[in-house]
């Protein structure tokens, strides 16, 4: 009985694979648990189908990301903050700088994905690693403006 594994099985294969095994293992354990399919010619080529599909959903978030990663390295983010005597009134947040990447550049970024050592206290041009997934990471600088 050949069977399409769904799951990885440690002893059998990796998902995707098609494997030949007795019809009672395929049958009783394979299929009844959700590991695998009968590999009929249907099943297979849904299953081609899914991933062609997967891989092109793939290939269009990291080109959308890398279009992010171009946007965000090529201008500077300006934050306005209330002066005081000596910096900033307040700091700017990792939270900050994703609110204000979605107001200005709309852009949406997860504000865990903005790795800012610690708050911004004070003005000035100030260089963050922002990480956008799939290895994809880009140098945003945020300028520091202060108003009276």
């Amino acid at each position: 009985m050949k069977v399409l594994l769904i799951k990885d099985v440690k002893s059998l294969g990796k998902a995707g694979d098609v494997k030949d095994v007795k019809d009672g293992y395929g049958q009783n354990f394979l299929i009844n648990k959700g590991l695998a399919k009968l590999a009929t010619p249907e099943v297979l080529k849904s299953y081609e189908e899914q991933k062609a599909k997967e891989a092109a959903e793939l290939e269009a978030e990291i080109k959308k990301l890398n279009e992010y990663k171009e946007k965000i390295e090529k201008d500077i983010l300006k934050i306005e903050r209330e002066s005081a005597p000596v910096g900033i009134r307040g700091s700017v947040t990792n939270a900050n700088i994703a609110d204000e990447l979605k107001e200005q550049w709309d852009i949406e970024i997860d504000k865990k994905s903005i790795n800012l050592k610690k708050a911004i206290k004070s003005e000035g041009l100030h260089d963050i690693d922002v990480k956008l997934g799939h290895g994809i990471h880009a140098n945003l600088k945020v300028e520091v403006v202060g108003v009276a």
